[in-house]
């Protein structure tokens, strides 16, 4: 479980840093907007699995 888990949250962070990059490249707000929710989503699937409550 923890592998997993630990996947998610990096690939969450990867997508927040190519948010963050696409927002100082003044890139599509809409790109950037689906970025940040992907990151969003990755990162808290990832810390419910850490948690357990989520398996």
């Amino acid at each position: 479980m923890r592998g997993l888990s630990t996947v998610l949250i990096a690939v969450g962070l990867f997508l927040a840093g190519g948010a963050y990059s696409f927002s100082r490249q003044q890139m599509p707000k809409g790109v950037i907007i689906l970025l940040a929710l992907a990151s969003s989503m990755c990162l808290l699937a990832g810390v419910l699995r850490i948690q357990g409550i989520w398996e």
